[in-house]
């Protein structure tokens, strides 16, 4: 079932995908904020309730949906698995900013994809250099695969192989999204913010995406340049100041040859090291805080594309061959 509800959903997401502004995502963000106002007194132990309730209650809810809908027919326990992927597994969900970026820059309109990368990731791209440009757009972009994809699908297939249906799913995009949404009001908004429920949300997120990184990782190795993705992994992913984010980061830019890192223009996510005193050991190819690699040029971002879609297809027939050995077994 997990294969179907997988292929399901991408295919409707692909002819039907959500809106930029959607209901799902002010809801989302209408759900922080009542739980925040509501069970957040500000003392220690309520950062764990308010990320209990934002996060595990929606995951329990849509496991308790899943059994009862179960209970009746295993279609509609089937098409409730592909409403709750469509909402939060896809390209769709951030793959427009890509197309449009990509879009201004074969137009040779460099202005215009700095106006939309500032739009997309809410930073001043107006100064950054065009290898540099390139350089964030394709993290950025490997970033958003890997949290509306890969992680989505990992933790889906390992929740619904025991029975919880599309909790798992619910339980990755809602971490995910807390751990944005506490870190943006703290920095942005300026509204006081319980500290320790911002850093709590970020560091079990971390421990979420701890497995679905490395995975992510490992396929960019294996529809890529496996020898290259796996040495710039081992040597180079603490360039970046987050663990996950480094590996995916540092495997995609061996899997495809591109140079990825180097100095962060102020604003620019995801936080980078300011020393990058850490990446390449004794012997190896001086990094200087970037992959080694060709510097970032408009077919790159093509590259990035087409490594991504082949993950999805190693992934997808990884599943489709577990699922086929279930129903022999």
């Amino acid at each position: 079932m997990s294969f179907f509800a997988v292929l399901f959903a991408l295919l409707i997401e692909q002819l039907q995908p959500l809106p930029r502004t959607n209901p799902v995502h002010d809801a989302l963000t209408q759900w922080m904020r009542w739980t925040g106002r509501n069970f957040d007194a500000g003392k220690p132990h309520h950062a764990w309730v308010v990320w209990g309730v934002t996060v595990i209650a929606p995951s329990l809810l849509a496991w308790l949906v899943y059994l009862a809908l179960g209970r009746f027919n295993v279609l509609l326990a089937l098409a409730w698995n592909v409403a709750v992927l469509y909402v939060t597994l896809g390209f769709r969900q951030f793959s427009h900013h890509f197309t449009d970026i990509r879009d201004a820059l074969d137009r040779g309109d460099e202005a215009e994809a700095r106006r939309l990368l500032s739009e997309w990731r809410h930073l001043d791209a107006s100064e950054l250099p065009r290898t540099e440009l390139l350089r964030h757009i394709i993290e950025h972009s490997l970033l958003a695969a890997h949290r509306h994809v890969f992680g989505v699908f990992f933790w889906f297939v390992v929740l619904s192989s025991i029975g919880m249906g599309p909790a798992g799913a619910v339980l990755y995009r809602m971490a995910e999204f807390a751990s944005r949404y506490w870190a943006y009001k703290h920095r942005t908004v300026g509204e006081p913010t319980n500290e320790r429920l911002m850093a709590l949300s970020q560091r079990l997120f971390s421990l979420i995406d701890h497995l679905p990184a490395r995975l992510t990782a490992f396929g960019f190795a294996v529809v890529g340049n496996f020898e290259e993705a796996v040495s710039c992994w081992r040597r180079d992913a603490d360039l970046w100041k987050h663990a996950n984010e480094g590996i995916i980061l540092a495997a995609a830019a061996g899997a495809v040859g591109v140079q990825l890192g180097g100095s962060a223009a102020p604003g620019v996510t995801p936080d980078r090291s300011k020393t990058f005193d850490r990446g390449a050991g004794t012997g190896d190819m001086d990094a200087e805080g970037s992959t080694p690699g060709v510097m970032p040029v408009p077919g790159h971002l093509r590259s990035i594309v087409g490594l991504v879609w082949r993950s999805v297809v190693l992934w997808m027939l990884l599943l489709a061959l577990l699922s086929l050995a279930n129903l022999v077994g």
